[in-house]
């Protein structure tokens, strides 16, 4: 079989037997679980500055941030990757545009409301962070139309969005400012497509290059298993020895240069501090291929019913229920907490970032508490599961 990609792949010839590749399940399962960790630390650590400050941090802290780093590329790149294995069960192009378009448009929705209500419990749009899934939700709109395309040129579209958009580094928003300091209109674009700035934390660019080289690749995925296997961990390798090239190199693909540290550990570290707002070359090749690493891994996933598969897959079949679901769970936790160490809850910040002096815990029991908001969503997240199976074909499925 050809490992090129398929010059007229097309929702219409996959394989109309499609249901759920478990490997692309436990993927997308995984990731929602390191993401919630990230969460959980945000939230209950005791550390007063941000994880991957050299200046500041330790190994165990840094990693603990630095894993989670899989999560975002991961999430974007196989909203791509499902929106093709998805459609295979039927959709012809407008169909599948017309899903694409109207799921984007209620993922944006949902970031300012009851994403941004999750964050801060509280409604106050003046704290409201324009996050992943805002960038999640516009990327689906573009990719609306980037279906009509050939399979080609929306790889050629994704891979060269990820690949050149480090030129634009050296673009700075003061330079597009009016007399009264604000930015004016082609500010505001470039800070909706490349640089943050509040309340843009995810500019678009190359978050829709993401998710157009997920849906790109998905016609791999249809292969046989043992053909996907070799071709996940093919481009796994080569993402990360590029990724270790350029960044040894040291000249493209990040705005952030690794330096020689004291010790070896710290100079590693540097190494790996790559940029992630927005995310950069480097910090994609960094996460993408060990990404496509474990997909492959996943494929010889020995007992996909064992406790651990068992509860990637069902995390993995609700990713959005989930999403929602742990936001609430965690900040719901936090303030318990505070309610039972300091008496009132209303002490405690709306949102997370600035804490009290006195709040916060150790790394072990923020894994702890990791484990804990894990444990209590899985029945949730498994009943939702069996709900959405129940209802398979309803309208509303696709949306939550």
């Amino acid at each position: 079989m050809s490992k090129a990609i398929p010059k007229n792949a097309s929702p219409q010839s996959a394989s109309a037997g499609y249901r759920h590749i478990a490997s692309v399940d436990l993927m997308r399962g995984l990731v929602m679980v390191l993401m919630a960790l990230d969460h959980v630390r945000g939230f209950f650590s005791d550390a007063d500055f941000f994880p991957t400050d050299l200046a500041h941090t330790d190994a165990a802290l840094f990693f603990t941030r630095w894993i989670t780093h899989l999560c975002a590329p991961a999430f974007v790149f196989l909203a791509g990757t499902s929106a093709f294995l998805s459609s295979t069960q039927g959709l012809d192009r407008p169909q599948l545009a017309r899903r694409l378009f109207i799921r984007g448009l209620w993922l944006v929705l949902l970031e300012p409301t009851v994403v941004h209500l999750a964050w801060t419990f509280n409604l106050d749009l003046s704290q409201m962070r324009l996050g992943v899934i805002w960038a999640l939700g516009w990327s689906m709109v573009a990719l609306s139309a980037l279906i009509y395309l050939p399979m080609r040129v929306i790889a050629f579209i994704g891979i060269g969005m990820i690949l050149v958009h480090n030129f634009f580094d050296e673009i700075r928003l003061e330079d597009f400012q009016t007399a009264e300091g604000d930015l004016n209109w082609q500010g505001w674009l470039i800070s909706v497509l490349h640089i943050p700035h509040s309340p843009v934390a995810y500019p678009l660019v190359p978050w829709i290059g993401v998710m157009a080289a997920g849906y790109a690749f998905a016609p791999f995925m249809l292969m046989m298993p043992e053909e996907r296997k070799r071709i996940t961990l093919r481009w796994g390798l080569i993402l990360i020895v590029t990724f270790i090239v350029l960044r040894a190199i040291n000249r493209y693909g990040d705005p952030e240069p690794w330096f020689r540290q004291e010790t070896m550990l710290f100079t590693l570290l540097s190494f790996l501090n790559t940029t992630k707002y927005p995310p950069s070359l480097l910090y994609l090749l960094m996460t993408l291929g060990p990404m496509l690493i474990l997909l492959s891994a996943f494929e010889r996933w020995p007992d996909r019913q064992s406790g651990l598969g068992r509860l990637l897959i069902v995390f993995g079949r609700v990713p959005l229920f989930f999403y929602l679901l742990h936001l609430y769970a965690i900040h719901g936790l936090a303030l318990v907490f505070v309610f039972l160490m300091a008496g009132e809850a209303g002490s405690f910040p709306a949102a997370s970032g600035a804490f009290p002096p006195w709040w916060g815990f150790s790394l072990p029991m923020v894994y702890l508490i990791w484990i804990g908001i894990l444990l209590l969503l899985y029945p949730l997240c498994r009943w939702f599961a069996a709900v959405k199976f129940r209802h398979k074909g309803a309208w509303w499925t696709p949306y939550i």
